[in-house]
């Protein structure tokens, strides 16, 4: 059996973005934004929202049970502060809060408090996965 683990990452993420598109929709104000404070400019990409909510998903999946915080860590970047040294800093909360809410009503992530709290992905989001993998692989 194929599993997100046995695929290139890069390729599901494009075919589970294709297929997002059809299950959640991106809110108005999302083509407008920075994807964090380390950007100087919003996405150029069309489609950039379901990329991110397919990659989401996928951190998700691996990683589950996983909260914001530890997922603005992990999307986040080094900021250029001109001749001083670089920082790190965090992606926005508020772009994966609303796609992490986005992929609960589509009941492909649930809400998790206890032993840990954060979101893990449901039977049928494990279940897009490894199809979307399985078409992958072929």
């Amino acid at each position: 059996m194929v599993t997100v683990r046995d695929v290139d990452q890069a390729a599901l993420v494009k075919r589970a973005a294709q297929d997002l598109k059809k299950r959640i929709n991106m809110p108005d104000w999302a083509k407008f934004v920075k994807t964090g404070v380390q950007k100087e400019r919003p996405p150029e990409q069309a489609d950039w929202w379901y990329l991110r909510a397919a990659s989401i998903m996928r951190n998700v999946y691996l990683n589950g049970p996983v909260g914001v915080e530890r997922l603005r860590t992990v999307y986040g970047g080094k900021k250029s502060l001109g001749h001083q040294p670089t920082h790190f800093r965090k992606a926005s909360g508020k772009i994966i809060r609303a796609i992490l809410q986005d992929l609960e009503r589509a009941k492909l992530v649930e809400s998790v408090t206890k032993p840990s709290r954060g979101r893990k992905v449901t039977r049928e989001g494990q279940r897009f996965l490894d199809n979307m993998s399985r078409e992958v692989k072929v």
